[in-house]
């Protein structure tokens, strides 16, 4: 192999492990939002729960006045 062709392979490898790099920083920020969407979701999964018992208790209440 001649000088020029390592050097072309050379740049060729440092361009993918530059472009790895990056994916592997792209997808840590990917999972940091998937940590957080996945909160998110359970907070308002818990409040949605809160509500139904909310409103089942006050149908209830409603039952009991209409019987």
């Amino acid at each position: 192999m001649s000088l020029e062709l390592l050097s072309k392979l050379e740049t060729k490898i440092q361009a993918a492990l530059e472009t790895i790099e990056l994916q592997k920083m792209e997808l840590e920020e990917e999972k940091q939002k998937n940590v957080q969407l996945q909160q998110h979701n359970e907070q308002l999964q818990q409040e949605l729960n809160s509500w139904n018992e909310k409103v089942t208790g006050l149908v209830g209440l409603l039952n009991n006045e209409v019987d």
